[in-house]
């Protein structure tokens, strides 16, 4: 129950149905906003506001949803549905049109039915069979008139019509030629039409010269339109023609509204089904317009919001500066709160917000609270706002006052939510005061929900000794003397009226002597609640500022602990990459002592010397030996598919061709090889001989990226002679200068003469140790392997 009757009009409510109006695109929708109403059955408001979220999320997506030819038929069902009656093409064509939009409709819930249950489930009780569309459509085209082909006689009655009036036209101009040759007709003219007749404009002193019927004449009598005879004859068959054509129409118009006459309840449901498309696709888009969410929804009355705003209020302040949320917390504990501060505050705001959003909820509507908020459902709403007073009833504001306090009194329960404005004014304030306090303990003592603003101390004493209500203030700059518009829960308010006077220019001798007037007890029960206004509003900027230097501290330690971590894999990073670097040199150095090992041995040189020269660069090599964690953090880091890479400790370059936990596939010239990612190291890491940087260096070559880039086999097949020596000469001294171990040049078999060209020149290079045939199995004599000294 709602109380009074213009409770809409007192929340702002009225001015939200017609927002929802001008969003719908039909009167289907429009007729559904009028029957819009307050609700407090959970089940049926929780079913309308999912709804509503549906179609929010549907529109935030983009999707096509059908939006045209929302056609409101409903005026033609009682013509419908009477016997042997019909309506015209044209209502036809718009119930095509729809019909299609409904079909549609359908078919989007249905393949969307996952995502928008509540919508789908609006539509599954239309059983319209689309054969009626399919009809409708074959007789109908797309102008709205009915088709030749809706049947044999109309096909052939229009036929017939179109050859007799070719025949009228025939007869006109020829008869009209005629005329002109002997000067019948004025000059300048042609053949038109008079009330759907084909005349001739003669001159009227011919006029009985040609047989036939004046129709009209000019506005100077000069000129007569004359009907000739021949083409009166032809006129009449064309006459009987078309009403033979309207009488066929009719009865291919009866046939289409006997199928929805046979149909009609299901055609009523698909329309009902339009309707509330137009409806929540209406409600969806101003709940986008004031950003507009589904708070938790509870099946008792509760009342915590966060972030509340006013919906007019915020559509009206929209672009031009925001809204001060509002946060209010009521309980079954304390379900009554009581507003006080300055005028001009914001306390009927805030009253009027918690009516208008409770009254949104409560009839389906998504409201403008933070998702977290609790919204709970109450039986009633009544309302005691603004001036009430009534001459044709011999009201006065306070009595209108007193009637609907006794109405709370008698009617309201712990399932009512009620909303009291200036509560107690409009009377002697001793005697307005005394009243209002007994209403409120009576409606305490029910377990009442609500809220009521007041300026009357004894209203915030009430409210602060008395369990089942409490004070709430309306925030105020006591500087600069502005409201903020900011609830706070468990305080009263300060009228701060001695301020505003002082700030609106009235004179201090006039302050002085009201404070006199008022008295030391409430002036200094005003100042003291001033004072704790301003101590409240210091410590709240120290807090603020105490907050932003902690979090400013936060981030600077943050920043400061992620450098230093940063600089400590660094470090780990260069010193395991120096080890790896220097590591490679010593594999580099040692493969010349193996080759001075083997040339002592060979030489017969004692095994005991040899056994002393390796254990001693054993020890070398373990000093600067890569860790463990070099190779689990440092190589692995910057080795990724596509690199150049080596085995650590070898010579070959390849090219990772894929990285999976810590194994890599990696292609080794023509064979691609599985090896462990921790033994790889990339190919632009690894440190050369000094005398190779060197010479690297003064020649002006970037040997990191010509080793990247280099490929252990060279490929001359299809080259000529002169073309080869070049090719082989750059590929030498390349694999020379990065100090490539071995080669393979792809020359093919044929009549071997690029092979003994290439061999003759393999013999002139000093740095060639050995070159030789590869093995039979990977192409035999069709590829020499060189290796280098």
């Amino acid at each position: 129950m709602i109380y009074p009757k213009d409770v809409e009009q007192k929340l702002g409510f009225d001015q939200i149905r017609q927002f929802l109006k001008n969003y719908c695109v039909s009167s289907l929708g429009s007729q559904r906003v009028d029957d819009l109403y307050f609700r407090s059955d959970y089940a049926e408001i929780l079913i309308l506001l999912e709804q509503n979220l549906e179609f929010n999320q549907l529109l935030e997506k983009g999707e096509a949803f059908p939006s045209t030819h929302y056609f409101d038929p409903r005026e033609l069902f009682p013509v419908i549905a009477i016997e042997d009656s019909f309506i015209e093409e044209e209502s036809f064509h718009k119930f095509s049109l729809s019909l299609q939009t409904i079909f549609d409709s359908l078919f989007f819930l249905e393949k969307a039915k996952l995502f928008y249950p509540r919508l789908f489930a609006l539509g599954e009780s239309v059983g319209l069979d689309k054969r009626i569309l399919s009809k409708i459509r074959t007789a109908i085209d797309d102008d709205g008139k009915v088709k030749d082909s809706a049947s044999v006689e109309l096909s052939r009655i229009r036929k017939k019509l179109r050859e007799e009036r070719s025949r009228v036209r025939r007869i006109a101009e020829q008869l009209f030629r005629q005329a002109a040759d002997q000067g019948y007709v004025p000059e300048g003219v042609s053949p038109t039409i008079r009330d759907g007749h084909v005349v001739l404009p003669l001159l009227a002193e011919h006029k009985r010269k040609i047989k036939g019927f004046i129709l009209d004449e000019s506005s100077t009598g000069q000129t007569v339109y004359l009907e000739p005879a021949e083409v009166m004859e032809v006129n009449n068959e064309i006459r009987d023609l078309e009403l033979a054509e309207r009488r066929e129409i009719v009865k291919v118009l009866k046939e289409l509204t006997k199928l929805l006459r046979t149909e009609l309840p299901a055609v009523k449901d698909a329309y009902d089904f339009l309707g509330q498309m137009d409806f929540i696709r209406a409600k969806a888009k101003f709940s986008r317009s004031i950003e507009a969410t589904l708070p938790q929804l509870s099946k008792h009355p509760d009342l915590n919001w966060m972030h509340a705003r006013h919906p007019l209020l915020f559509l009206s302040l929209k672009g031009k500066r925001p809204v001060v949320p509002l946060t209010i917390d009521l309980t079954d504990k304390d379900p009554l709160l009581l507003i006080s501060g300055p005028n001009a505050g914001g306390k009927s705001v805030c009253l009027k917000t918690v009516g208008l959003i409770q009254y949104m909820v409560q009839c389906g509507l998504l409201v403008p609270l933070h998702d977290k908020s609790t919204v709970g459902i109450f039986k009633n709403i009544f309302l005691d706002i603004g001036d009430q007073q009534s001459i044709e009833n011999d009201l006065s504001t306070y009595s209108s006052h007193l009637r609907n306090m006794r109405f709370f009194i008698e009617h309201a329960s712990s399932e009512t939510l009620v909303l009291m404005d200036e509560l107690g004014s409009g009377t002697d304030p001793n005697f307005g005061g005394g009243i209002a306090q007994a209403v409120l303990a009576s409606l305490v003592n029910k377990g009442v929900w609500g809220v009521a603003t007041t300026h009357y101390y004894n209203l915030k004493l009430f409210a602060d000794q008395t369990p089942g209500i409490k004070n709430g203030a309306m925030l105020f700059d006591s500087q600069r003397l502005e409201p903020l518009f900011m609830l706070e829960i468990g305080k009263p308010g300060s009228s701060f009226a001695l301020e505003i006077a002082r700030k609106t220019g009235l004179p201090s001798s006039m302050i002085h002597e009201a404070e006199n007037i008022i008295g030391k007890d409430l002036t200094g029960l005003e100042s003291l609640m001033k004072t704790v206004a301003d101590e409240k509003q210091q410590m709240g900027e120290r807090e603020k500022n105490l907050r932003q230097k902690e979090k400013e501290v936060n981030e600077a330690l943050k920043k400061y602990q992620h450098l230093a971590q940063e600089l400590e894999v660094k470090k780990k990073d260069i010193i395991n990459t120096a080890k790896s670097e220097a590591s490679l040199i010593l594999k580099e150095t040692n493969r010349e002592i193996e080759k001075t090992i083997r040339h002592i041995r060979e030489n017969k040189a004692e095994k005991k010397e040899t056994r002393k020269v390796r254990q001693g660069l054993e020890e070398i090599v373990q000093k600067v030996k890569p860790t463990e964690e070099k190779n689990k953090f440092t190589e692995r880091a910057v080795v990724k598919e596509g690199d150049k890479v080596r085995l650590i400790g070898q010579e070959v370059t390849g090219t990772v061709l894929s990285l999976k936990d810590n194994s890599a596939v990696v292609q080794f010239g023509d064979i691609r090889s599985n090896v462990k990612a921790d033994r790889l190291i990339r190919s632009d890491l690894v440190v050369k001989k000094e005398d190779t940087f060197s010479r690297a260096r003064n020649a002006g070559i970037n040997i990191f990226e010509k080793q990247s880039n280099f490929n252990t086999t060279l490929d001359v097949r299809g080259k000529r002679v002169e073309e080869v020596a070049s090719l082989i000469d750059q590929f030498l001294d390349d694999a020379i200068l990065l100090g490539q171990g071995e080669l393979k040049i792809l020359h093919g078999k044929g009549e071997g003469v690029l092979r003994k060209v290439i061999r003759e020149q393999l013999k002139k290079v000093k740095q060639v140790a050995s070159f030789k045939d590869e093995h039979v199995e990977r192409g035999g004599a069709g590829i020499t392997v060189v290796v280098l000294k």
